[in-house]
């Protein structure tokens, strides 16, 4: 088999539909379009989401919840994953900019550290914020938690 001998299944590919062509090619005269009236038309489009003059399913629909504009949206860094961060790049100080810089993080994010899974080696961890369980872990292996 080669490239140039690759063809598509038979049957798997339809030749387009060739409107507005002549009498010979059985799709001309309305082309496909039925007789008069604005869909039969050239430039007719119809607006999203109309259903010929039923109310449409977007405004059928109860409208639910809002979006807070205050919500402040953290990344999530949890014991373990600083751990294996801490190992992967030999590093004892876990500051935001270093995150940065190992392209773990991105430089808009805002970090809060979580206290799932264990943590062995005494890291410096500086984060937008930090749970009081991740606070205690981190501490009692003599590591530091600074909040930005």
């Amino acid at each position: 088999m080669n490239l140039h001998s690759l063809k598509p299944a038979k049957g798997s590919v339809k030749k387009n539909k060739r409107v507005g062509r002549g009498q010979g090619s059985g799709r001309g005269g309305t082309s496909t379009r039925g007789h008069k009236g604005a869909k039969s038309r050239s430039g007719y489009k119809s607006k999203r989401g109309f259903e010929g003059g039923q109310m449409p399913i977007q405004m059928r629909l109860p409208k639910r919840g809002f979006k807070n504009p205050n919500r402040v949206a953290y990344v999530a860094m949890n014991l373990h994953t600083l751990q294996a961060i801490a190992e992967k790049y030999n590093e004892k100080n876990l500051s935001f900019e270093k995150l940065v810089e190992l392209g773990i993080v991105e430089k808009n994010d805002k970090i809060k550290v979580l206290g799932k899974g264990e943590i062995s080696a005494a890291v410096q961890v500086t984060a937008h914020a930090a749970s009081e369980a991740a606070k205690t872990a981190i501490e009692s292996k003599g590591g530091t938690v600074t909040i930005l």
